[in-house]
């Protein structure tokens, strides 16, 4: 048997552990975090997002202040 065999048996071992464990992706979890969300449009925003990056987007987009599209954030 050559190194070869042996480097494809490893390999689907491998892909049996991996398969079991799912995937590793961070999609879900960004997308339960998405807590804040803009009143006009509807955007939602990670909850770690800071008072500034909110403001930029209000006045971009909406020409209002970060309470008037995020009524109950505190800044």
């Amino acid at each position: 048997m050559g190194n070869g065999a042996k480097a494809q048996q490893k390999r689907e071992r491998n892909a049996d552990k991996n398969a079991a464990k799912g995937s590793k992706s961070q999609s879900k979890v960004n997308e339960a975090a998405k807590s804040i969300v803009c009143s006009d449009c509807r955007q939602s925003f990670l909850i770690t997002t800071r008072a500034p990056a909110l403001t930029e987007h209000a006045q971009n987009r909406h020409n209002k202040t970060m309470e008037q599209c995020f009524p109950g954030v505190t800044k």
